[in-house]
């Protein structure tokens, strides 16, 4: 059932029992009357799914949504097909949020939404930063990136990585970014098969079918808890803190590949200034609380936060730098 619109007015005047740090009464907040919903553009399993149901769930047990927060599936275009049914569909609808990342902005500048710009929604922020990694399945013969660059080296068709964005998408880029900071040529020709979620292509590593998988460090969390899989390099400044500070970044094996995809959310573009600003100011207050906090280091999630306007020209600012990146390396024109 489609949810409808329906926010009520109220004045903050105590601290909530969570610790959560309440508006002033001065400040007018709008919480959702009844359940919110989180379009998550994948398919369950994903970077995009944990956004919706990890930051769904803090947000009814701290209690700033008092029914639940629904999390609808809506995978298809790498993003584009939730983008188009927000902007077509859902355009008013105050109740309403998209999971967004560096895949979405990528999309964005690649011109892969066709007729559509990041003008048309409204975006809300970020609650962390969420590293790419190149991981392979425990028996791959592949014991670290270095071994698997020089195998690229002598033929870029050598090896077959999966992902669960589109071709050309964020996780086709990480490929690529660390591949030429590798030293490795023609890179076109490097094999990329792109699946409709990260859990999809992870299946497939771990099956033995693909040999490389290009996604995040949250996606992967289950695998490594089984031993099914590897992480031969994080692509992080520095290494993730525990219990993933075990994994080597790409820099300590001598390729400067780093790639944060952050985590956030946009709602629709005609959605009222009002809930607008409740979704914003309720971002900034869930990013300090320790349940989030909790969120992030059990996930392997960076600090990283954004919201309203600056977030916004952030989006207009990366848009632009994926774009030219993408020129760079022949992925369009």
């Amino acid at each position: 059932m489609k949810i409808k619109s329906s926010f009520k007015t109220f004045a903050l005047k105590s601290v909530m029992a969570t610790g959560v740090i309440a508006l002033t009464s001065s400040a007018q907040a709008f919480e959702p009357a009844r359940t919110a919903e989180c379009i998550a553009p994948a398919n369950p399993g994903g970077g995009w799914d944990f956004t919706c149901r990890s930051v769904g769930k803090t947000l009814v047990d701290l209690n700033y949504i008092k029914g639940n927060v629904q999390t609808v599936n809506m995978s298809g275009a790498g993003g584009g097909v939730a983008f188009a049914h927000t902007v077509s569909k859902r355009t008013k609808d105050d109740a309403l949020i998209v999971a967004a990342s560096t895949a979405t902005t990528t999309r964005l500048a690649q011109g892969q939404f066709p007729g559509m710009n990041s003008d048309q929604v409204k975006w809300v922020g970020t609650l962390g930063a969420d590293y790419g990694i190149i991981a392979v399945a425990n028996d791959s013969k592949y014991q670290n990136l270095a071994q698997m660059m020089d195998e690229l080296r002598n033929d870029p068709n050598s090896v077959k990585f999966a992902g669960g964005s589109a071709s050309g998408g964020w996780d086709h880029l990480k490929v690529l970014i660390t591949a030429k900071e590798a030293n490795v040529t023609k890179l076109p020709k490097i094999k990329y098969l792109a699946f409709s979620g990260g859990s999809e292509a992870l299946v497939q590593v771990v099956g033995g079918h693909i040999d490389a998988f290009s996604g995040d460090i949250s996606e992967v969390k289950g695998f490594l808890d089984s031993g099914d899989l590897r992480v031969i390099a994080v692509l992080s400044e520095e290494r993730l803190p525990a219990p993933l500070n075990n994994i080597p970044t790409a820099l300590e094996q001598g390729v400067s590949s780093v790639a944060p995809n952050w985590r956030g959310f946009y709602v629709p573009g005609n959605a009222s200034n009002d809930s607008y600003e409740w979704w914003v100011n309720t971002m900034d207050e869930l990013y300090k609380t320790q349940e989030w906090k909790d969120v992030m280091a059990k996930n392997g999630l960076m600090p990283f936060h954004k919201t309203g306007a600056e977030f916004t020209q952030f989006v207009k600012n990366q848009t632009l730098d994926i774009r030219i990146l993408s020129q760079d390396i022949g992925l369009i024109k």
